[in-house]
């Protein structure tokens, strides 16, 4: 059991931020696709892109969620953002009224978007959530009480697939009745499917997204190529059907997204998407499979997790008893960096859950980072783990 401080020098575990499989980023083939791109565009790099940003790769996107989704999607109805948090960004803005508006959550969501909100001025409503997301009965009754309380909100933000950080997935019999109750409380959904492409074979497909459920009538949907391509790549995107969507394009004061990248992306992914997919999930799913045994080894009984269909974190339940700022401190001295549960609660409850990104490291430092957690548990909560004799 690994439990003494890390070597001088050693560099921490990175469990804590979600980026993908740096071993699958397609280098060779991206300098390739860089070189007829560039030479393509020519000139034109001169112009600004415009607001919705470069056709070609919009044309792309378009196709990836058709064939994901069953539905047609419009490319004039995409609009490129950089990375998909400018597209959170930007809705939030933009339907603001003012300071002190509502925002519903689920209970537990992403921390980037519950920071970004919460810097805009908004009231966050978390919602509970369960083993298959979002409460709508809750979501109900919270709608109830806060129109009761002349409180509507702005909008309900939801993470429907692979939800971060809990990895759960929504039935589409429930995302039948969100779309019904934010329609009934004259609502808009606001779909983050940034994780939609992450998926591992050996769980079902999941349901069709709200957007195209509901026809994308009372539905903003954010994609992003981050996660199955590179966070650095900085390529996001917003649809919304007119004439909300130009309520979002008035406000963009970046003049668009680069071109530069997206002309790159788009030579890069034209007609390679789907091997892109597979080949970054082929790198994720052993990393998965890792953390798993490990967890099971090293903290079962003690800790609780469920394994994921998709995306590329654990959410994981601590023992109740155990100090969570002593532990993030004593981890983070002994090498190995994760996000502290409460960045995750609409509440900013100090929840006793932690969470794992794994698709960064490798299997072995996966297991590494996996005995150092249970060394630090050890030392905090010595009687949850059985005597040696």
């Amino acid at each position: 059991m690994t439990d003494a401080p890390p070597l001088s020098g050693t560099p921490a575990i990175p469990m804590r931020v979600g980026m993908t499989a740096p071993e699958a980023f397609p280098a060779a083939e991206m300098a390739e696709a860089a070189g007829r791109a560039i030479l393509d565009i020519g000139k034109d790099f001169a112009f600004y892109p415009g607001d919705l940003g470069h056709p070609g790769l919009r044309e792309v996107l378009a196709r990836r969620e058709a064939d994901r989704e069953g539905v047609d999607f419009d490319p004039d109805e995409i609009a490129l953002t950089n990375g998909s948090m400018q597209a959170v960004t930007l809705v939030g803005r933009v339907l603001m009224e003012g300071p002190g508006d509502v925002v519903i959550t689920e209970e537990t969501t992403y921390s980037g978007t519950l920071g970004a909100y919460r810097g805009l001025g908004y009231r966050l409503v978390g919602v509970p959530l369960d083993e298959h997301g979002m409460d709508i009965g809750e979501l109900r009754r919270t709608l109830e009480s806060l129109t009761a309380a002349g409180e509507k909100p702005r909008f309900i933000y939801t993470l429907p697939t692979y939800h971060n950080p809990t990895g759960t997935v929504m039935p589409r019999e429930r995302r039948l009745e969100m779309i019904e109750a934010a329609r009934e409380f004259d609502v808009l959904l606001v779909e983050d499917n940034c994780y939609g492409d992450v998926h591992y074979d050996d769980a079902p497909r999941p349901p069709q997204s709200l957007y195209a459920l509901a026809n994308g009538e009372g539905v903003v949907y954010i994609g992003s190529l981050s996660k199955i391509l590179g966070a650095g790549v900085r390529i996001g995107y917003l649809l919304a059907r007119q004439p909300l969507q130009q309520r979002f394009l008035d406000q963009r004061f970046d003049a668009g997204q680069s071109t530069l990248s997206s002309s790159i992306v788009a030579e890069l992914l034209r007609g390679r998407l789907p091997a892109q997919i597979e080949r970054n999930n082929a790198a994720l799913l052993p990393k998965r499979d890792a953390l798993l045994a490990a967890l099971a080894e090293q903290l079962g009984g003690i800790c609780t997790w469920r394994k994921p269909a998709g995306a590329m974190f654990l959410w994981v339940g601590l023992p109740e008893e155990v100090d969570r700022e002593a532990l993030f401190a004593l981890s983070e001295q002994r090498g190995l960096e994760y996000g502290y549960g409460a960045a995750y609660h609409a509440g900013d409850e100090d929840v006793p859950f932690l969470r794992l990104a794994y698709a960064c490291p490798s299997v072995g430092r996966i297991r590494e980072g996996v005995e150092l957690l249970a060394g630090c548990l050890r030392k905090l909560v010595p009687g949850r783990f059985p005597q040696s004799t």
